[in-house]
This record gives C-alpha cells, sequence and structure tokens, in this order.
C-alpha cells in the first residue's frame, strides 16, 4: 500500500489527511511537512511509533492510513543567529536596491544535494518566451517521463512565481521525482545513504531534452524550429573540414547547437578567446584518401543565431587515479555585454549589418544629446526617459533569432568545490537593472561587481554555465534619448507594436 493518509502533529498544530506516498523518496514526505509547518527539511525529526525516519529509506518506518506521525523542530527564524554580512540599511538603499529588496521572488528549498536542480531552474527562469509556454502547458497533455518533467517544471514555474514557500516545496518535490524518473542516475546515493551530487549541466541538458520534445514552437518560427527550445535556443553552425595531410576537396555540412563550449587551456583567459579557438581545432578521422586515420582542420562559423545563448565552461576532466572529475579553477573573464559576430558566417554577418548600425547610430545620438545637455547646462541626470517602441531582437520569418550579434548576460549558473560531484551550485539572476543570488531558498540582491567576479581562479564560486539574451534595441519618444535593454522581463517576445 504505497499511499496512505497519515495525521501530522507538530507541537500544538495538527495536520489530518495528509497523504503520503511511499514509493517517493522520504525526502519528498519532507518537502511536504515544510510546506505544512516552514521546518525546512534539514531541521526536522520526524517519528513515528517511536522510529525515527531516516532522509534515503522508509525502512522500519511503518506508516498506514490515520497514523499519527510527530514533526520535531523549529523554523528558521525561530531560532536567532548572528548576521553572515553587514546590515544594510534601507535609507542607504539606492532605488534599484530598494526595490529588489522590498520584493525579493521566492527560492527553491534544498531536497538534500538538490541544488544543482535549483539553480538549473532558477537560470532557465529568466527566459520570458520559455516561462510563458511553461505556464501555458496542457499538464494532461502525456508524453511520458519528458511529459512528466515538463508537467513539474510546469508547477515550479508557478509556484516561483507568488505560490509561497509551501507551494515552492511541494513543486521541487515533484520536479525532482520527474527528474529521477527522466534520468534514474540523478536518483544514485552518496557514501552516507544521501542523494549524491550531480553535475548541473547533466541536470540542464536533461531538463532541456525534454522541452525540447514536449514545447511546440511559438508563432512566427522557421519551418526548421519544431519547438520553442530549438527556436529561443537552437542555432546552426557551417562546417568545413580540410585534410591536412592529403589533397582532398573540403568537406562542408551543417551542424545544429543548444549551447556552445568555452575549453579552457593555458592561453584562455577571456570568453571570447576561448569560443574563438573551439571554431578553429583539430581533429582525427579517416581519410578515405589515405586509407587512413589523418588530421583534419575544422572550422565553423555560426550561421544562425539563437536568442538565447547559452555558454558552458568546460571546467571538469576525469582524473583517473582519484575517479573524479576533477575541476579546472582557472579565471577566465566573461562580459556583461557579448558581441558574436566574429564567430558568425560572412553570410550572417552581412544579415547583422542593418540592425548593427541601427545600433550605432542610436548609441551616436545618445552621446551627442548628452553633450548638448551638457553644454546647456539641462544635463538632469533624474529625467525621466519613456518607452515608445522596441524593434524586433528577430529576423522576418524567423521568430526566437538574434538578428544583432549582441548579447547581454542574464544568467550564470556557478560551482564551488574541487569535483562535480560535490561542492554546491548557485544561480545568480538578472532581474531589471539588477542582480539576485538564488541559493537555493535564499535569495538576496547582488551587484555587477559581484557577479564578474564569478570568473574563477580560486575556491569561490566559479561560473560553470552562462546565459546572454539579445540586447534590445528601443525608439524613444520624441525629444528623448535613445534606450538599449535587454529582455529580462515579460515583456520579451511582445509584438514591438503592443509596447508602444
Amino acid at each position: 500500500m504505497p499511499k496512505v493518509s497519515v495525521k501530522v502533529k507538530w507541537g500544538k498544530e495538527m495536520y489530518p489527511d495528509v497523504e503520503v506516498n511511499t514509493e517517493d523518496e522520504p525526502v519528498v514526505f519532507k518537502a511536504q511537512i515544510f510546506a505544512l509547518t516552514g521546518v525546512q527539511p534539514e531541521r526536522q525529526k520526524v517519528v513515528c511509533k517511536g522510529v525515527t525516519l531516516r532522509d534515503d529509506s522508509w525502512a522500519n518506518f511503518k506508516l498506514s492510513n490515520n497514523a499519527l506521525v510527530l514533526v520535531m523542530g523549529s523554523k528558521e527564524e525561530d531560532v536567532p543567529a548572528a548576521p553572515v554580512e553587514q546590515t544594510r540599511f534601507v535609507e542607504d538603499m539606492n532605488e534599484s536596491e530598494l526595490a529588489t529588496a522590498l520584493d525579493m521572488p521566492e527560492g527553491l528549498i534544498n531536497l538534500g544535494n538538490t541544488c544543482y536542480m535549483n539553480a538549473t531552474v532558477q537560470c532557465l527562469k529568466t527566459v520570458p518566451e520559455l516561462k510563458n509556454a511553461l505556464l501555458d502547458y496542457d499538464k494532461s497533455s502525456g508524453g511520458g517521463t519528458a511529459g512528466e518533467l515538463t508537467s513539474a517544471l510546469s508547477e515550479t514555474m508557478s509556484a516561483l512565481d507568488g505560490g509561497g514557500a509551501g507551494a515552492c516545496a511541494g513543486a521541487a518535490a515533484k520536479l525532482l521525482r520527474a527528474l529521477h524518473a527522466t534520468a534514474p542516475r540523478f536518483a544514485e546515493r552518496g557514501a552516507g545513504g544521501g542523494l549524491a551530487q550531480q553535475d548541473a549541466s547533466e541536470c540542464w541538458t536533461e531538463i532541456v531534452r525534454a522541452l525540447q520534445a514536449r514545447l511546440p514552437a511559438a508563432p512566427g518560427a522557421s519551418a526548421l524550429r519544431s519547438s520553442v527550445i530549438e527556436q529561443y535556443f537552437g542555432g546552426t553552425l557551417d562546417v568545413e573540414l580540410v585534410c591536412s595531410e592529403a589533397d582532398e576537396p573540403p568537406t562542408r555540412t551543417t551542424e545544429s547547437f543548444l549551447q556552445l563550449s568555452c575549453f579552457i587551456s593555458q592561453d584562455v583567459k577571456y570568453l571570447q578567446s576561448g569560443l574563438r579557438s573551439k571554431m578553429a581545432e583539430q581533429i582525427t578521422k579517416m581519410s578515405q584518401t589515405l586509407g587512413r586515420d589523418a588530421i583534419y582542420t575544422k572550422t565553423s562559423k555560426i550561421s544562425r543565431l539563437p536568442a538565447y545563448l547559452t555558454v558552458q565552461f568546460v571546467r571538469f576532466y576525469y582524473k583517473e587515479k582519484e575517479s573524479i572529475n576533477a575541476k579546472i579553477l582557472k579565471d577566465v573573464k566573461f562580459p556583461l555585454e557579448l558581441d558574436v559576430l566574429e564567430l558568425c558566417s560572412p553570410e550572417l554577418q552581412e544579415r547583422l549589418a542593418p540592425m548593427r548600425s541601427k545600433f550605432k547610430e542610436l548609441e551616436d545620438a545618445k552621446v551627442e544629446a548628452s553633450l548638448n545637455a551638457r553644454n546647456k547646462n539641462h544635463g538632469d541626470s533624474s529625467k525621466e526617459i519613456k518607452k515608445k517602441t522596441a524593434l524586433p531582437y528577430w529576423f522576418e520569418n524567423d521568430v526566437g533569432s538574434n538578428n544583432s550579434g549582441y548579447y547581454r548576460l542574464q544568467a550564470v549558473l556557478t560551482h564551488r568545490g574541487r569535483s562535480s560531484s560535490s561542492g554546491h551550485y548557485v544561480a545568480w539572476v538578472a532581474r531589471g537593472d539588477s542582480w539576485l543570488r538564488c541559493d537555493d531558498d535564499a535569495v538576496s540582491p547582488v551587484t555587477e561587481e559581484e557577479v564578474l567576479k564569478l570568473s574563477g581562479g580560486g575556491d569561490w564560486h566559479c561560473a560553470y554555465l552562462l546565459l546572454y539574451g539579445p540586447k534590445i534595441l528601443e525608439l524613444p519618444e520624441e525629444d528623448d534619448e535613445p534606450m538599449v535593454t535587454d529582455v529580462s522581463d515579460d515583456t520579451a517576445g511582445v509584438p514591438p507594436t503592443a509596447l508602444a
């Protein structure tokens, strides 16, 4: 009898008819208790008939209908703790910090080494087109494990959008269960019996793969893009292979990608150089002319840019002696604004030119207007700039592409530790003009300077995955300065005329 209805007693509070599924991990039941009581799973002692519930097993913890389950533990806010950082008073905050502090979004509790999943979800949430597609998803549409994972992520997005801590805890538990069903390796146990730490990049890939199968493309997508994932995250490479050892005609093909890789070598100090080196590399493959393996030069150029560009720092490598994925801690700088023109094919560069010219024209006009205002002593920096129309960031007949080659950073997923199977993952996400650190259920404001310090070089958090969104060009109202912004809010993907 895997499902039973029990009574949960916490202090003076009694919660009847709590449904428990003993086929789930015990930590899922603890997440239910957290939703009811506000007591974090790690602070709970759950007892039934004198037996204490373990995190990894239901062994000896026998539940039956109407059984009484006792919960001991206090909510975190009931226990005073010393401040970990200097208190910032409201009167000392600027306008952006104040708005952030008074309207902090929800986080996701750690259900036992699930920080990799929590960080992934928070980063993906910054893509409004993806979030809206998930909120509109038909949860009754089936689709096997991919459908269950998509449905669970849809519920999680809804909970994060204002469902409260209890709803977020329940949604996170369902999402974890769906992730385990989709990729059983994520249910592996560590030496102590609890859930083992997993790789956030692998989690990202599994979730994106499920969404790719279940979320159809939005209106305006190219005929080549059948899903929202392919539409907004998918790019295309023109690839040329030239044999270095024989006089063979070049081989030209196309490849699709959902993310780019930045390999970290001794010479790579910046993201751009890491991406560039990956676009021109030497590989070994069979030569039909020589009848043996030969060295080929592989040159790749981007022929379709996605609206949202995912970049993975390849920081982990397998260390055979210790049997672990060791980490490369090297400092590799990444920018808040990224220009990928040099990585594009000549044909795409030509197509990008008109929008890039508009960016330059309006930036020049902004500089000129600023100089004129200063000369006339009318340079009031507090002047309100009103939005009028946001120009599309996509090419006509290919909604979800990028038509300028300009990007702005909107999420960073970091890892702290020495191997992918240990340590801790955190999401750092842009919200308007400010940044937030999403460390499981603890969400706090941070500065751009703090985000840029995530480039590596020590045992602090190192950037592992970067998510760049399209840089948006906004036409100002008459007599106002031009504006350039990003799409880290829910207005992204809305036709420009609707923003007028």
